[in-house]
């Protein structure tokens, strides 16, 4: 296959992480992983998203940025990487959560870093509603996420679905992961690795 960096994305609880798990035990492929809980701002962003915003985005800009550009020299010499994050999507979070000023200084840096930031060959959108999320979130029980607000949840799955449908840098696979559950039988796994590795361009949407 053709295909050497793969990204998986979704709102959070789509299933990123386990999807990512997944198909990297599958190709033998190197795993980026986001670094969510390392970032010291994120359990009181939850608590007051104003007041520890912009702490809290640049960090994930400048992790996510130190990921990404450390892989990208091992993708000479590696197979495939999945990743659970595409890099692009730090600006849809920029845009949600920072003032005017904030969010000026912020494109600025983005801007620097992204043009050093290669696209994946294969973007897979995990599209859901606000009842799977928020039944995700609740199982996998991280305290930092028990104060995410259902309005906030709502404006993120509104701000993927806008920015996927804009989307053109790479081949965009779309599922949606309402009724399929990545660990069981409901979830075609043979069927899903088939459209992976087939190639095509633009947007496909993928049903189970």
């Amino acid at each position: 296959m053709n295909k050497k960096f793969i990204v998986i994305e979704g709102v959070i609880g789509a299933g990123k992480t386990t999807l990512s798990n997944i198909l990297a035990n599958y190709y033998n492929a190197e795993l980026i992983l986001e670094e969510v809980e390392t970032n010291p701002f994120l359990s009181n962003f939850y608590k007051d998203r104003k007041g520890y915003a912009f702490q809290t985005q640049i960090y994930f800009l400048l992790s996510r940025f130190k990921q990404m550009t450390k892989y990208r020299q091992l993708n000479l010499f590696n197979s495939m990487i999945i990743s659970d994050y595409l890099f692009d999507k730090d600006y849809i979070f920029a845009e949600i959560n920072l003032d005017e000023n904030e969010f000026s200084m912020y494109k600025t840096i983005y801007s620097l870093m992204k043009s050093q930031i290669t696209n994946p060959d294969l973007v897979i959108y995990l599209q859901s509603s606000l009842d799977t999320l928020t039944k995700h979130i609740k199982k996998r029980g991280r305290t930092f996420e028990s104060n995410i607000n259902a309005d906030y949840l709502q404006v993120l799955i509104e701000k993927y679905n806008e920015f996927f449908f804009r989307y053109k840098s790479s081949p965009l696979l779309i599922i949606n992961i309402d009724k399929i559950d990545f660990l069981q039988d409901n979830f075609d796994f043979k069927y899903f690795i088939k459209e992976i590795e087939t190639d095509f361009s633009g947007k496909k949407f993928l049903s189970f």
